[in-house]
């Protein structure tokens, strides 16, 4: 009776083994399917498609069937070609990148093997490998939801912030702001692990910050987990939720529309700063096109790179309240609790100065007159000063400008 027993037990052990692996493989074949169908849905059948060097595939997709009209506020959207105005300012990297060592640096690595024909525009291919890196299929092309709005400074402080997002940045809040401007210089920050990123950006936003917020992000950024590389990319973020449930990076989802042919969102800048040598720049432009009532990006001095519908929004279907310049990191620290050395811009502090910190000069805001002007009552802080932070400084070439960025952990910031 005993070996009965025994032998049964064993079966039955046996047989679940068998059964909890058949689960776990349908398990993973459900998950493929889905992935293959959602890699589908992405991307759209191209017109032309360019092999870049760093192994990115740029499809030439007709403006008619981007993603954008996906959005069911866009159904029988309109496509707008040109803004109805153009805000003008005090500078234009023209005017305002006179030191020898500073060069603009609008292309992107695609641009080597080839260009999109008119009429279509480049869109960075999305492959089975991006979907699995996510944490989950929804939450792929989705930024972290920001649960302590001392991030993002109504409540500004210098301690970590409870969801690892960390900030230095300057802002102006309490008017009524129709866009705004900057200059960027372009480096490649070390991210240390992939679900950590580390990014320079200019943030309009508008509502209370909680499920109200909305937002429009622009500038470039490194994020492994989303492109699986360390390289520096151009990118844009839209939401209407605080980063819940509506809006995406680049065109990973419907709402943004984009109009040129030239630039691709998600793809590689190139070239980048070097320590104390050339310094690359961009430039970034996001005005409220009232008549059209749409948010126009503008990448360079002059390359029009699409809109946000303002319909998209409610806070911002009118205008924004609070406009940031600066850097972001998502610290998840290492398994010893130290603090990351994912690094902030040139992961070095604003104390080095030109050629040695990250910067965004010529800081303007589109006022009520739709005029590019000054910032007023432009301030700054960090949320952890000892790991990454910021000074503010003016100058006549300069307009109003910011050194930021630091290492992450060093012997100050553990």
């Amino acid at each position: 009776m005993i070996v009965k027993g025994f032998c049964s037990f064993i079966f039955l052990m046996i047989t679940m083994a068998l059964c909890d692996a058949s689960s776990s493989r349908f398990g993973i074949l459900d998950q493929n399917l889905s992935v293959k169908k959602d890699s589908r849905l992405l991307n759209r059948t191209p017109v032309k498609s360019i092999q870049s060097k760093d192994g990115d595939i740029i499809d030439c997709v007709r403006i008619s069937h981007q993603p954008a009209f996906d959005h069911p506020l866009l159904k029988d959207h309109k496509i707008q070609t040109r803004p109805s105005f153009h805000p003008e300012g005090l500078f234009s990297e023209s005017k305002s990148s006179n030191n020898k060592d500073i060069k603009n640096s609008i292309p992107q690595l695609w641009h080597l093997n080839g260009r999109c024909p008119d009429k279509t525009i480049p869109i960075k291919r999305t492959k089975q490998e991006d979907i699995l890196r996510a944490s989950s299929i929804q939450s792929f092309g989705k930024k972290e939801s920001i649960t302590n709005p001392s991030s993002i400074h109504t409540e500004l402080t210098t301690t970590a912030t409870e969801d690892h997002q960390e900030s230095a940045a300057a802002f102006v809040r309490g008017d009524e702001y129709y866009g705004a401007k900057a200059i960027i210089n372009v480096w490649e920050p070390q991210v240390q692990v992939p679900g950590e990123f580390s990014s320079s950006e200019i943030w309009i936003a508008a509502g209370s910050f909680d499920s109200n917020l909305n937002s429009i992000l622009a500038g470039w950024h490194v994020l492994p987990r989303l492109y699986g590389d360390n390289n520096t990319r151009l990118f844009i973020y839209w939401t209407r939720d605080n980063f819940q449930s509506t809006g995406c990076y680049n065109l990973l989802c419907s709402g943004f529309v984009q109009t040129s042919n030239e630039v691709a969102l998600g793809a590689t800048i190139s070239p980048l700063s070097t320590f104390f040598g050339t310094q690359f720049v961009i430039t970034i432009l996001i005005w409220k096109d009232q008549k059209q009532d749409v948010w126009w990006l503008q990448y360079g001095n002059d390359t029009l790179v699409g809109y946000w519908p303002a319909s998209l929004f409610t806070h911002l279907a009118t205008n924004a309240s609070l406009i940031e310049w600066g850097g972001q990191v998502f610290n998840l620290e290492s398994e010893n609790g130290l603090h990351t050395t994912t690094q902030m811009g040139s992961g070095h502090f604003p104390e080095e100065g030109f050629g040695g910190a990250s910067f965004l000069r010529n800081l303007q805001v589109v006022d009520d007159s739709l005029k590019l002007r000054a910032p007023k009552n432009i301030d700054a802080f960090a949320t952890k000063p000892n790991c990454y932070n910021i000074t503010l400084g003016k100058s006549d070439n300069w307009g109003d400008f910011v050194f930021y960025g630091g290492p992450g952990r060093n012997p100050n910031c553990v």
